[in-house]
This record gives C-alpha cells, sequence and structure tokens, in this order.
C-alpha cells in the first residue's frame, strides 16, 4: 500500500500533527460553564501576547520586587530546611521575589542551624527577607528580660525585619503548645515601642477576623499577612496530633476561619473608614492562594499595596532539583503576565 504524503508548508511544519491533536483532544478539552471562573472578564482583543520580563517593577517593603510574589514562611529545623530554604532563596533572586524564613527560634540560643537559614548571599541584597517567630516566644522572651536575642538574630541572619506569626489556636491544640499569658496585641505593641525594625504580623492558617484587622491597620507595621483560611491550618495540624478524644471535642473549633476573599473586603473597608489612621502601608495576600489567577484577582482587589503569597505550591517543588522549582515559578510569572494583558477583575 502507497503511504500518501501529508502536505505541509515551511512555515508551520507541525500542522498535520496539530490537526491531529486537535482531533483527538478535543471531547477531552471541552469546559462546561459551570466551570468558568466567574471573576474575571476575559478580553482578547486589547493586548498583543506580553514578552517575558513584562511585568512591572513593584516597590515593597522598601525594595523592589520583579514579581509580586511572597515566598511564604514554612520551614524550621527539619533536616530538608537547609536545601528548601536555599532552593526558595535562588528563586527568589531569579525571579525577584520577597521571602520570610520559617520559625527561626532554635537561633536564638545556637547557631548550629545558622547555615539552613542563613539564604541572604543566596539571595542578593536587593530583595526583601523576612525572620520569624511565635508571639509565644516574644512574650517569653520579655518575661526573661533577653529582648536583645531579637536584634541579634535579626543582625546574624541580615534580614530586612521580623514576622510575627500569631497562633492561639495551634498552641491550644499541640499538645505541648505554649500558654498565652498576654494578648498577642499586647506583645506586637510593646515590641513597636522596644525596637525599630520592620515588623510584619500574620496568622498561620485561619485568618483574622475583622476587629483584629482592625487594630492591627492602625499600628506601625511593615505589612499583615493574611495567612487565611484555605491552606495549611496548623491548628487541625497540631490537633492531628493528639489523643482521639480531643480531636472528637475540638474538630470544630479547629476549622475556623476567614478566607482571604472575605478578609481584603473587610480591610478595603477598614483602609476606606480609617484613613490616615490607617498605618500599615501593605498586604501580603495568602492562605488559600493555589495558583497566579488567586494571586491576580486578589492583588488587583486591594486599595493597599499588595503582593501575593504562596507557601505549599513552593515548598512542594523546593525538596527536589532546582530545575523543577525553577519550572513551577516560571509558569506563575507567566500566569500573571498572561492575566495582566487579557483579564480584567469583574
Amino acid at each position: 500500500m502507497t503511504t500518501v504524503p501529508q502536505p505541509t508548508t515551511p512555515d508551520d511544519p507541525t500542522a498535520v500533527s496539530r490537526k491531529k491533536d486537535h482531533i483527538d483532544l478535543a471531547f477531552r478539552s471541552r469546559v462546561e460553564s459551570g466551570q468558568l471562573d466567574q471573576r474575571f472578564y476575559y478580553e482578547p482583543l486589547l493586548a498583543a501576547h506580553p514578552a517575558p520580563g513584562a511585568l512591572a517593577a513593584f516597590p515593597f517593603l522598601g525594595k523592589i520586587l520583579r514579581t509580586p510574589i511572597w515566598v511564604s514562611s514554612m520551614t524550621g529545623g527539619t533536616a530538608l530546611a537547609g536545601k528548601i530554604n536555599h532552593q526558595l532563596a535562588r528563586a527568589c533572586a531569579e525571579f525577584g521575589m520577597g521571602m520570610g524564613l520559617g520559625s527561626c527560634r532554635q537561633l536564638l540560643y545556637s547557631d548550629e542551624h545558622l547555615p539552613d537559614f542563613d539564604v541572604r548571599n543566596t539571595m542578593g541584597a536587593d530583595l526583601p527577607l523576612f525572620a520569624n517567630l511565635g508571639v509565644a516566644q516574644i512574650e517569653k522572651l520579655f518575661e526573661q528580660k533577653e529582648t536583645d536575642r531579637i536584634p541579634l538574630l535579626l543582625q546574624k541572619l541580615r534580614v530586612d525585619g521580623l514576622i510575627v506569626h500569631v497562633n492561639p489556636l495551634q498552641e491550644a491544640m499541640q499538645p505541648e503548645g505554649d500558654v498565652f499569658k498576654r494578648s498577642p496585641l499586647e506583645v506586637v505593641q510593646e515590641l513597636l515601642q522596644r525596637f525599630d525594625f520592620k515588623i510584619i504580623v500574620k496568622e498561620v492558617g485561619q485568618g483574622f477576623g475583622p476587629e483584629s484587622l482592625r487594630a492591627l491597620l492602625q499600628l506601625p507595621l511593615a505589612a499583615i499577612e493574611f495567612a487565611a483560611a484555605g491552606g495549611t491550618n496548623f491548628a487541625k495540624l497540631e490537633l492531628l496530633r493528639s489523643s482521639a478524644v480531643k480531636q472528637e471535642i475540638f474538630e470544630k473549633i479547629a476549622a475556623l476561619g476567614h478566607t482571604a476573599v472575605e478578609m481584603l473586603g473587610w480591610t478595603n473597608a477598614l483602609h476606606a473608614e480609617l484613613g490616615e489612621r490607617c498605618r500599615t502601608p501593605n498586604l501580603i495576600l495568602s492562605g488559600g492562594v493555589s495558583d497566579f489567577l488567586d494571586g491576580y484577582f486578589l492583588t488587583k482587589k486591594s486599595t493597599l499595596p499588595a503582593v501575593y503569597g504562596q507557601a505549599s505550591g513552593f515548598l512542594k517543588h523546593a525538596q527536589g532539583e532546582y530545575a523543577e522549582l525553577k519550572a513551577y515559578v516560571a509558569a506563575q510569572v507567566r500566569g500573571l503576565e498572561l492575566a495582566g494583558a487579557f483579564l480584567k477583575i469583574k
């Protein structure tokens, strides 16, 4: 049997295979109306394909980001922490992102694990990098009159400031959790009074209600990070480490929280209401942010300058070879470029 040659054109050598793919994949590529993302208008006529590198530079925390993404705090004290932190810092340097380290508590009293967290040389001096301590640890340092350990920690890590993570439900669910003797707000206020380094306050996976946001926005913080419900819930995580009886009793309260969309609505309203009394100038919109579409939507909705944060997505791809992490971040960046060209927020 004679094979009939398929027609091709010099400028379209894949035409035959591409058309065959279209036939084979036509039914699998159908999108039902219920699957459409209702947050956006798709405007295909108004822009050309954006060139790689089309994202505008973004001033944030006194430095300039090339990509409005924040690598949210996630590792601390594990065997993989060093590799993960340095891989993430390398990606930040390559794509121009900011980064928060995981809990640096163990570095307060020992430099044994300092190489796992000391990523400034990897990241470079021109991007924001923040250390991280729990509010319970800071309260203890106040009690023990050891607060000088905090600026020493920041100095040896060469960071731009401190993230204070607030986690009362996590500590209550954790079998070996700390007990707060003072409200987190009082501890943060005292920290601001004693020191002049930049401070970010974040939750750990359940977010902040409107009155907590009202209080934080009136403090001279560098930023608030939402860490909203929808991502990793550390109260639930710690509860899973507890007895079966405790899990049954506290299951519902551990699952409480607020989404990033809900929190952003409150924050925008509070920003308008407070006016000049709103002293926190930036937001990191994290918690349940799974991809660039979530991040694009939230940052465009915010009335305060905002970047979006991710943790689990980066963590998943940072444990293997750097090429895997690089490909993941590059895809997120390209998605943001395409969204900026063709999508408008409803």
